[in-house]
Parts: C-alpha cells; sequence; structure tokens
C-alpha cells in the first residue's frame, strides 16, 4: 500500500516536464519494464517499469504528451529487447554492418509507434484519473496495440508482454486466455490498484486482477505427467555451426561429418531413438542433389526416421524446408516454411531491389525464399504427428493454432546462430515454451548453436543443450494434456473483450462530455 500511497505522490506532483525529459523518462521505464525478458528474467523490475509508464501516462496534461509517452516507453522497451537485431547484421560485416544501428534505431521506434497509439487513444478515452477509469483504458488501448503488432503486416509477436511472465507460473494462464489474454490480466492487475480512487470496496475489486494473476501458482502446479516406458525416445542434433562458418566450403563437411556422428551414436537411453532431429538447413546441399548424402544419413540412422532442415528449388523458386526420411531411407514427408522473415528471407519487390544489391539477409536471390501453403502435419513414424516450424514460425500462436489438426508435439527446426549469443537464443527458447503451454502438446526443439530443448506440455526444458555446444540429447517425449482453451479459440475472445471494454470507455466518455 505504500507503494501504491507512493506512486499517486509522483502523479499528482510531477513537472510538467520538457518533451525531451519526458521522452528520456518513458524511455527509461520501458527499458526496466524489458529487463523481465529472457535472459534477465527480473519480473519484479518489470513490474516497476510498468508502473513508471502508468504514473508518467497519468500526469500527463494533453493527448500529444501522452502519446510522446507512450512511444517513449515502446522505444525504451523494444531497444532493450531487440537489441540483438544487430546480430545478423555482423555476420557479413563488410556488406551489412553498416545498416544495424539503422534497424535497431527503426526497428524499436517503430514498433513503439503502436504504444504511443495506445497512449493517445487513453487518454482520450480516459483524460483524467477519475475512479478507475485511467488504469482500465490504459490497460485495454496497450492490450489492443499488442495484439495488433502480432498480426499486422504479417506480424511481429516478439517479446509480446506476456513473455515476462515465462519465469513465472502465471503463464500457465495463456493455456486459457492466450498471450493476449494475459497482457490485459497482467496490465490490469499492476495499472488499476494505481488508478483507483474511494472507498474500501473500490480499492479490494482492483486488486481482482492480480490475485487472479497470482492464482496460477495455485491452479496449475509445477508439475506435469512424465513420459511413460514406451514413450517414442527422440533424439536432438546441435552441430553448433557459427554463421560465419556455416556455408564456409572447408567448414561445411566438418558440420555435416558432426551431425552424422550425433545420428550414428550410441543412444544415451540404452536405445536407439525413435525419431532423430537435425536444426534448420542442417543438410548443406539442395535436396534434388542430396541423394548421397541421404545415404550416408540413413546409414549413419540405423533404422531410425530423421527430419532435417534443407532448402530445395522448384523451377525458379527456392523453399526453406524440412524434410523426413524413414528407416530405410525413403523421402516420406516436405514441408516449406510459409511464415517468411521479413527482410530477412525475403524482400518485397526483391526482384527489382535485388538489382540495386538490396536482398535478403538469408536470401541468394532477389526474390528470396518462396512461401510454401500454410501449417502442415509430418508423420514422423513411432513418434507420432508433428506440427512443423521452422525458426521464426514458432512465434506465432496464430499459425499455430491453424494446423489442419491436433498433433502430438511441436517440432521447431531452427538456426538461432543468426540472433548472437546473449538475448535472441533466449528469447527465441522462451517463445517456444510459449507455443507448448497454449498447445498443452510437448516441443522438440533441434537449433543450430542452441538453445536445442525437450520441452513438457506445461512448458518446463526438460533436457536441452547449451548455447554454444555440439552434441545431442536422447529424451522420452513428454506426454500432451488435454487440448487447451486457448487451442480451441484463439484470441478471438480478447479481442471481442478488448473491443468491448474500449466502445464502453468510449460510450461513458462521450456522454460525459455530452453533459459539459
Amino acid at each position: 500500500m505504500n507503494l501504491l500511497r507512493r506512486a499517486r505522490q509522483i502523479r499528482t506532483t510531477l513537472p510538467d516536464a520538457s518533451p525531451s525529459r519526458a521522452y528520456a523518462y518513458g524511455v527509461t521505464a520501458g527499458a526496466g519494464t524489458a529487463l523481465g525478458l529472457a535472459p534477465f528474467d527480473l519480473w519484479p523490475v518489470a513490474v516497476f517499469g510498468l508502473i513508471a509508464g502508468y504514473v508518467l501516462f497519468s500526469a500527463a496534461a494533453t493527448l500529444r504528451r501522452s502519446a510522446l509517452i507512450g512511444w517513449a516507453f515502446g522505444t525504451g522497451y523494444f531497444a532493450v529487447a531487440l537489441h540483438w537485431i544487430v546480430e545478423p547484421f555482423a555476420v557479413d560485416a563488410a556488406r551489412h554492418l553498416w545498416m544495424a544501428p539503422f534497424a535497431l534505431v527503426f526497428m524499436a521506434t517503430g514498433l513503439a509507434l503502436f504504444w504511443g497509439a495506445a497512449f493517445a487513444l487513453a487518454h482520450w478515452l480516459a483524460p483524467s484519473p477519475a475512479l478507475w477509469t485511467q488504469g482500465v483504458a490504459l490497460a485495454l488501448c496497450l492490450g489492443l496495440a499488442e495484439l495488433a503488432r502480432s498480426y499486422v503486416l504479417t506480424g511481429f509477436p516478439w517479446v509480446v508482454l506476456s513473455q515476462i511472465w515465462v519465469s513465472t507460473q502465471a503463464i500457465q494462464w495463456i493455456s486459457v486466455i492466450g498471450p493476449h489474454g494475459l497482457v490485459l490480466l497482467a496490465l490490469l492487475a499492476v495499472w488499476m490498484p494505481l488508478s483507483v480512487t474511494g472507498g474500501a470496496v473500490r480499492r479490494a475489486i482492483s486488486f481482482v486482477p492480480a490475485l487472479c494473476l497470482g492464482a496460477g501458482a495455485l491452479l496449475w502446479p509445477d508439475t506435469a505427467p512424465m513420459a511413460g516406458n514406451n514413450a517414442p525416445i527422440i533424439r536432438v542434433i546441435q552441430p553448433n555451426a557459427a554463421q560465419r562458418d556455416k556455408w564456409n566450403p572447408d567448414m561445411i563437411p566438418l558440420f555435416f561429418d558432426r551431425q552424422v556422428a550425433f545420428t550414428r551414436a550410441p543412444g544415451q537411453t540404452g536405445q536407439r531413438p525413435d525419431l532423430i532431429v537435425w536444426p534448420e538447413t542442417a543438410v548443406p546441399t539442395l535436396l534434388e542433389y542430396a541423394n548421397g548424402a541421404f545415404d550416408v544419413i540413413t546409414d549413419a540412422a540405423q533404422g531410425s526416421t530423421v527430419v532435417m532442415g534443407i532448402q530445395r528449388q522448384n523451377d525458379a523458386r527456392l523453399f526453406n524446408s524440412m524434410v523426413v526420411l524413414d528407416g530405410n531411407g525413403t523421402l516420406t514427408g516436405i514441408y516449406d516454411k510459409h511464415h517468411l522473415v521479413p527482410f530477412g528471407e525475403y524482400i518485397p519487390f526483391g526482384s527489382v531491389l535485388g538489382q540495386f544489391g538490396l536482398r535478403g539477409l538469408a536470401a541468394e536471390d532477389g526474390d528470396g525464399f518462396s512461401a510454401g501453403p500454410g501449417p502442415a502435419l509430418l508423420d514422423l513414424g513411432k513418434a507420432g504427428r508433428a506440427l512443423a516450424l521452422i525458426c521464426y514460425e514458432a512465434i506465432f500462436p496464430q499459425d499455430v493454432n491453424r494446423a489442419p489438426t491436433r498433433p502430438d508435439f511441436l517440432l521447431q527446426a531452427t538456426n538461432d546462430a543468426w540472433f548472437g549469443t546473449f538475448s535472441g537464443p533466449y528469447q527465441h527458447l522462451a517463445q517456444a515454451q510459449m507455443r507448448a503451454i497454449e498447445q498443452g502438446v510437448p516441443m522438440v526443439r533441434a537449433a543450430n548453436t542452441g538453445v536445442s530443448a525437450i520441452i513438457d506440455a506445461q512448458g518446463r526444458v526438460l533436457r536441452h543443450l547449451a548455447l554454444d555446444t555440439s552434441g545431442f540429447i536422447d529424451a522420452p517425449l513428454p506426454p500432451a494434456r488435454a487440448a487447451t482453451w486457448y487451442s480451441k479459440t484463439g484470441d478471438l475472445p480478447v479481442l471481442l473483450v478488448l473491443l468491448a471494454g474500449l466502445f464502453a470507455l468510449a460510450a461513458v466518455n462521450l456522454s460525459a462530455r455530452s453533459k459539459l
């Protein structure tokens, strides 16, 4: 209660700072909020950052000042959260490094526009700290902004605010209300107590979202069913091919032979694995010329099914793919990545821009990679059917929800060598954990340089290979849970709640203004 009282005092006494000072305050608050994300996982610091952001918002006297605070808040958040975005440009430093600072600035300030718009709309809906309206308005508006950023222009839900809770049991809420429902719940939990004035009943009600958020530890204890004796054994291989060396002709044989050796190695569980997983683009040749490599892999697999990342070409179209070899070496499944990385795997109007030397970082031709038809399941024999996810695709809960049927598990092949060694790979892992929780199914994750992992249906990492190490792990596939509520509904219920809340506040605001 002392914290709430102090926040209100600051709000009422905060001077009308200059725009530059207000911007600096907002950036600082946003940067603090980002420390709740991996690899820091300092969720209490993130809560203080959210409190500071609200205090700044409530002290803003004009809509313009609110928009500035929101934009600054978002800029600080995304600048700290996404600083790894400079890493891909350092792979080929001579060609691309000059673009790195521009990428970070434009990414941070561009995504922050969603937050600036949210703060401006919230100010219009609740221009004064009356009763509870400001906290609710800001939570609804920022919740809608985070939802919009996950869908608009192909979407970019990386570091969505619910990711702050991955290290806590509160993250289990996403199995019911999804990641955006958790965003709304958490924002209400932090901001409603700060905005409520009046009697004890109102103040007690303002803590209901916080109590619901904390109830995650009671509703979802940190336990889950263990794999049975007949569970399929999964082997995940991590070759640790640094991106600057991955396509070096002198290094390609080393990385390929390393993966073959890991494929042939005796089982860690005392038996041969039922499924062996190689990471994204693990086979250093096009599918059309890979028969020789497949013969070597099949011999090493000794009857196990192998799924691996590879590139393939169809006429003039290039695909980032995942293929399945059964125990006899027969190609039984192909999946083409459908959600490509803008300006990484493709560039809009790439054939034109390619003439001027502008290409995606992972693309060789002007047009880059082509998109596959959409989500698909791969039949992996005894291991069951898996929803294939290649790298970037694992950050989109809406794409996972579009699976033709419910999979037995999620299978992510990725190359996180692009993301550096500090925060990017760990944030990507956190999102893989979230997808497992949302669907109630385990996740098998093979990452070129790490972090490879076996994740259970509650998002717990059961086995993993550390970043920047080579090796493999064998582990039984964890069991799935019953289909989650979120897997059945997706984001539609949350969207309806957000819109209904905003329309209600707008009606109240317009009614109040008509009486003036």
